[in-house]
């Protein structure tokens, strides 16, 4: 099963229009976006709580790590430099954390509010090797621009 993006869109539009909480629109997001596609393995965010520091949020899959700094993984490095992580082969990133042994492949994304402030990064795990393409990590964006910008 291949996701339709613009179908997600349209759902997670209808889901949370008019809700402002971001744990409570990280939770449809992430709900949503796991069950889209079946590369998605470990799907949800880690939310910005202090300064340099990510902890576990809303998330689909196994346990995930408890708190990720932002000098480690590919979490850290998409909220230390606010720029998209599209890494097709964990081994091969520097300092890549392993919370799940079955990841072979990631996609993190920042999440910003409607002020611009860093909000979380949400991070998309697969267990297949270059599962993501820069078309999911556009859609992706796109759909997390929309459903933050009320926060």
């Amino acid at each position: 099963m291949q996701v339709s993006y613009p179908t997600l869109a349209k759902t997670i539009r209808s889901l949370t229009e008019g809700e402002d909480d971001p744990i409570a629109l990280m939770a449809t997001v992430a709900c949503e976006v796991h069950h889209a596609d079946a590369r998605f393995d470990w799907t949800g965010f880690y939310r910005v709580t202090s300064p340099e520091m990510l902890k576990i949020g809303p998330y689909q899959g196994g346990h995930g790590c408890l708190t990720i700094p932002f000098s480690r993984g590919v979490c850290g490095a998409a909220a230390r430099t606010e720029e998209t992580q599209l890494v097709p082969d964990v081994d091969a990133f520097p300092g890549h954390i392993a919370c799940a042994s079955s990841t072979r492949s990631e996609l993190v994304l920042p999440v910003w509010n409607g002020a611009g402030d860093l909000l979380a990064v949400f991070d998309i795990d697969s267990d297949q090797p270059d599962a993501f393409t820069r078309k999911d990590a556009e859609a992706l964006a796109a759909i997390l621009k929309t459903t933050f910008s009320t926060c």
